[in-house]
Parts: C-alpha cells; sequence; structure tokens
C-alpha cells in the first residue's frame, strides 16, 4: 500500500524447502527490486522504496546491507523500480545500474569500501519545464519504470517510462537518446531484449498490451492483448519464441510463437483470492520451472508441463539441429512474416 509504507523484507528461499526461507533480511523501507550478481551470485543489489540502493553479501553473516546509498551519496528522491548488474568495470570493480521514477539512472560501483555513484541519464520529460512557485521555472523529468541491457551489444540500452514511452540509450552517449518508440499508452511495467535474438525485445504495460519489437523497427511486430492490466513479462531462457506473462486478474499466460502466433498455449489461474493481483513472472534459468509473485507477497511456483515446452521432433536418422543459431532462425522466420518487404535490409 503506497500509502501505508512499511518495513522491507528480503527472503532467500531454496524449492528444497519452501515453508521457510534460508536468508531473511529486514530493512526500513520496502523492498521493490532485486537482481544477483551472475558471476558472484552472493552479491545481491536491492532497490528500496524511499530511494536508496543497497548491495548485500550473502557470505558475511550480517543483517545489514554491506554498502547502501544515503542523501549525501546520490540516493533516488522516488521508488526503485529496477537495479541491474552489469559486467565489472575495467578495474575490476562491481558495478549495477538503477531506474527510478525521479527520471534518473544512475550506476553504482563498488570501489574500495564505498558505492559510487554517477548519474547516467535524465529521462526527457514531454513538458520539459513547469511553472513553480512565483514564476519559477522547474525542470520536470520522465518517470523511469522498467530498463534493459541488451545481452551482446553492452552499451545498449532501453528504458521504459510511466508515460508509456520506450528510449533507446547508448552508455557511450547517455546526454541524448539514439531512439523513442511511443509504444505503450499506460506506464511500461517491464521491458526486456530476446536472449537469443539481437534485435528483437518484449514490452508490457497496464494498458493490457504485451508488444515484440525490432529495435531498428518504429512500430511493434506483435501485440497482444490481454484483457487487463499486465505487470510483467518474461522470454524464456530455453526457446526465442517462448514468454510468459502475468495480468491483474490472477492469470499467468504462456506463449510460444513458433505454435500459435494469435493466442496464449495456456493461460491459468495462479491466485485464488479475489482482489490479489499477481505482480512478477520469471523463468528457472534451467529448469522447466517459472514463479510467480502476487501483492499478498505468495510466491508460486509452477512446473511447465511438457506440452508448453514441445521441442522440435526428432526425425529417423535426421538430427535435430539445437543451438542458439536455431533460435534465432526460428525467430526471424517469424519476424519475416510481419516485417514490411521494403525494410529487409
Amino acid at each position: 500500500d503506497f500509502m501505508k509504507q512499511g518495513h522491507g523484507m528480503l527472503l532467500l528461499y531454496t524449492l528444497k524447502n519452501p515453508s521457510f526461507p534460508e536468508y531473511s533480511f529486514s530493512s526500513e523501507s520496502g523492498v521493490m527490486c532485486l537482481d544477483f550478481h551472475s558471476d558472484h551470485p552472493y552479491l545481491l543489489a536491492v532497490g528500496f522504496y524511499d530511494g536508496n540502493v543497497a548491495i548485500y553479501n550473502l557470505k558475511k553473516a550480517s543483517s545489514q546491507p554491506s554498502y547502501k546509498s544515503n542523501a549525501k551519496s546520490g540516493k533516488h528522491t522516488e521508488p526503485v523500480w529496477q537495479v541491474k548488474w552489469q559486467k565489472d568495470d575495467m578495474d575490476n570493480n562491481s558495478n549495477f545500474f538503477s531506474v527510478s521514477s525521479d527520471g534518473r539512472i544512475v550506476s553504482w560501483t563498488l570501489v574500495k569500501n564505498e558505492l559510487v555513484h554517477m548519474d547516467v541519464i535524465k529521462l526527457p520529460a514531454d513538458r520539459t519545464t513547469m511553472q513553480g512557485p512565483e514564476g519559477l521555472q522547474l525542470q520536470t523529468l520522465g518517470s523511469g519504470t522498467s530498463f534493459d541491457f541488451h545481452k551482446k551489444i553492452d552499451y545498449l540500452f532501453l528504458v521504459g517510462t510511466e508515460e508509456g514511452k520506450i528510449y533507446k540509450y547508448s552508455k557511450s552517449c547517455s546526454s541524448q537518446f539514439l531512439d523513442v518508440f511511443e509504444a505503450h499508452h499506460m506506464a511500461v511495467d517491464s521491458i526486456s531484449w530476446n536472449p537469443f535474438h539481437l534485435k528483437v525485445f518484449i514490452s508490457c504495460s497496464s494498458d493490457w498490451t504485451v508488444k515484440i519489437w525490432d529495435h531498428t523497427i518504429k512500430t511493434p511486430m506483435f501485440v497482444y492483448d490481454l484483457g487487463t492490466a499486465v505487470g510483467d513479462v518474461a522470454w524464456s531462457p530455453y526457446s526465442s519464441t517462448v514468454f510468459a506473462a502475468v495480468t491483474t486478474d490472477g492469470q499467468a499466460h504462456v506463449f510460444d510463437l513458433n505454435i500459435n502466433k494469435l493466442e496464449p498455449l495456456c493461460t491459468q489461474l495462479v491466485v485464488t483470492r479475489k482482489k490479489n493481483k499477481t505482480t512478477h513472472i520469471q523463468f528457472n534459468p534451467v529448469y522447466p520451472i517459472i514463479i510467480v509473485g502476487d501483492e499478498r507477497g505468495l510466491i508460486t511456483c509452477l512446473k511447465l508441463s511438457p506440452n508448453l515446452r514441445k521441442m522440435p521432433k526428432e526425425k529417423k536418422g535426421q538430427e535435430v539441429k539445437k543451438g542458439p543459431e536455431v533460435e534465432i532462425a526460428k525467430l526471424e522466420k517469424l519476424l519475416s512474416l510481419v516485417r514490411e518487404p521494403e525494410s529487409k535490409e
């Protein structure tokens, strides 16, 4: 409840023991987002409702974060909606980015024993200045809600905003965005690059839609109307054409564009209580499992049935090709059906 802000909790579970967390940390402010470091999985970056960010080190037996921002060191003035680790910098320092409704995207680097911040971007607003009291010109910024870094082109990233726009930025030239997509009519709740195809990303919004884009084209390739606000969307790690979304009516939807370009393969009610919204969805990187989080703080773990993760059939005497090339080709084939003929190059 945004009006009644209370304490936050950070809990880490193993699927072997779902009834009790392995680690638990409590914080003064609500936890909005988190990200595990891919090379040092014991490092966890966290963003809070009060605009702070912190790093927890699970190797240390402390209930406090190892590093935390403060009012002096560049904390956000609004909730932090997403944090994402980056590759270590030239000096081998760990670093992550954060995005907040205050319109700033900030990079945080662990130098010696402190978090050093640097504003990477200030998001542009539609109305550049507002009239303040006594005729003061106030600068207003766009509100960032989500972002994602390109899987291969290290410097390229996307930012979704509360106004429904998606900006494409380069880290090297962060003062100006490279492109802007008029993506949604309401806030962009989640945005992510396809893990296989280098040009494709997906976005979802409270305007009921999930859209799939080619970042070189201004209009979406595929649009799905799920009939109610979409809280989160995620690509599967095993297939370039599979994604899952959760909607605020408590349902999870699994799509495989390779099997059906128009409808989800499965739409399932995940939470049973009325007025409980599903807010987050994530695929396990290895196993055919998805987890769904909801507004009441429950995490539901679901296993995808075999028909939701069909792999190409093996024909007698023929080897089925697998691997990233096959996944890229599969999605490329679908995109070529919807691309304009003249934009082939």
